[in-house]
């Protein structure tokens, strides 16, 4: 029987926590991030058993390895099968070069993965004492779409979404404001970044403690979890041989989906090298080259705008499991092993023009729909292979993640493409619904007044 994995805070100086603690919590009282004190190996053979499964059931394999000591196995099963009731589609683009497109769920963004195994899991622990939660959560684009509609109409969650109100497209913002019920949405005149220094502030606002709050951003352990799964399903599905590994391609932000990737490498799973593609936004590739970190602030306005990120909150984790120690702050206490970290990882910046045109080849050489996300992710792969020659064969297993539909950014791919893209169900007939949504300056007090008003 495993024992149960207890969660640390990347900051040091509180004690760790079982899953269900750090879940509820989202962020640790130190301001610290979460992460499993062991990470659990599994074995290659149970890897390679996973051929042969459908989404749920991998999803289930690798989410009982953290949370079985505090959810029963019958009701991790249900919530893996509620959870993932929709397709992940890989799609072969040329040679052994596949895009996986995570744009399929109930708001055609990647985030629904994580979202709606978080929000189960929440409402399970909540129902058990009759709890409340008051959710804060900030947006540069499909977070906020994915935690409305997957905590909506949860009885024993309220969820307040703050998102810059530039700085997200029209769709985007209508999955959001369009709910009601449980949902509150604010905009905030200002930046992605200054959305989550109002949330991050709040959480630590001892006069906000009576509010129970908890985040939903990739700050919460909840979060990265379910981000492992798709890692291992990709490359147990397309694997051509025991023996063989995998490149991936990870458009980063926030680096959220990064870390789950990075956590599936430290679990076993056969990953040669990560790519880490950002936008304009080039901090980290920055930091791994130079092994100085340095902000963006404020972060730059790019058309990959879930990606507007100054000082992705994850890097502390990343830090972490490098044998590092970086404050919420973005201050390293103790460096982690450059050395290692750039065996793993490769990382590069994609220019807003280049972006654009990936979106315009990909589509003229394979009949590949990307959106600027995807186009990032796909650009940061093709700079790797060119730049290391011995990696860029026919063999090579290469996956590139494909982040959120095409269809939610209509004017880029009409601009650039002069077509519109077919619209899933989950976004069919948006524009009709009427929105409600506040609106605030950049001001904590503000934001605080209104908490304390509605809550």
């Amino acid at each position: 029987m495993q024992k149960e994995i207890l969660f640390y805070s990347t900051n040091l100086k509180v004690p760790s926590v079982t899953f269900k603690e750090a879940l509820l919590k989202g962020q640790a009282p130190d301001k610290g991030l979460y992460m499993p004190e062991i990470i659990p190996v599994i074995p290659e053979k149970e890897i390679n058993d996973f051929y042969g499964m459908e989404y749920p059931e991998i999803a289930y394999e690798i989410s009982k390895r953290f949370v079985l000591g505090d959810v029963p196995e019958n009701i991790l099963k249900e919530i893996v099968r509620d959870a993932y009731n929709y397709p992940v589609p890989l799609e072969n683009v040329y040679e052994n070069k596949w895009v996986m497109r995570l744009d399929q769920g109930p708001t055609a963004s990647f985030k629904d993965f994580a979202a709606r195994m978080m929000g189960r899991l929440m409402q399970y622990f909540l129902k058990l004492n009759n709890e409340k939660l008051l959710i804060l959560t900030a947006t540069s684009g499909d977070t906020g779409s994915a935690i409305a509609n997957a905590f909506y109409k949860l009885n024993n969650i309220k969820v307040v979404v703050l998102f810059p109100l530039k700085e997200v497209t029209g769709r985007q913002r209508k999955q959001m404001t369009t709910l009601g019920n449980n949902i509150q949405i604010i905009s905030v005149d200002g930046k992605f970044d200054d959305c989550q220094a109002l949330v991050k502030k709040a959480f630590s606002d001892k006069e906000l403690d009576y509010l129970s709050l908890s985040s939903a951003n990739s700050i919460n352990i909840g979060r990265l979890i379910p981000q492992i799964v798709y890692y291992f399903y990709s490359f147990a599905k397309l694997r051509k041989e025991k023996s063989a590994d995998v490149i991936f391609s990870v458009p980063s932000g926030n680096f959220g989906d990064m870390m789950g990737g990075m956590i599936a490498k430290k679990m076993g799973l056969p990953v040669k090298k990560f790519i880490i593609s950002t936008n304009e936004n080039d901090e980290f590739p920055a930091f791994l080259n130079t092994g100085v970190y340095n902000k963006i602030e404020p972060s730059k306005n790019c058309i990959s705008s879930a990606m507007n990120v100054g000082h992705p909150s994850n890097l502390a984790r990343v830090v972490s499991l490098y044998g590092g120690n970086m404050d919420e702050k973005g201050v390293i206490h103790e460096n982690p092993d450059m050395k290692k970290m750039r065996e793993d990882i490769f990382s590069v910046s994609i220019t807003d023009k280049k972006t654009k045109e990936i979106i315009k080849s990909a589509f003229e050489e394979y009949k590949l729909l990307l959106e600027p996300h995807g186009a990032v992710g796909w650009g940061g792969l093709h700079e790797f292979l060119k730049q290391n020659k011995e990696y860029n064969n026919k063999e090579q297993l290469c996956i590139s993640l494909e982040t959120a539909h095409p269809a939610k950014f209509p004017e880029t791919i009409t601009e650039l493409l002069n077509i519109d893209p077919v619209l899933p169900e989950s976004l069919k007939g948006l524009e009709n619904k009427p929105e409600d949504y506040m609106q605030m300056n950049n001001d904590y007090e503000e934001f605080k007044k209104i908490l304390i008003k509605k809550y």
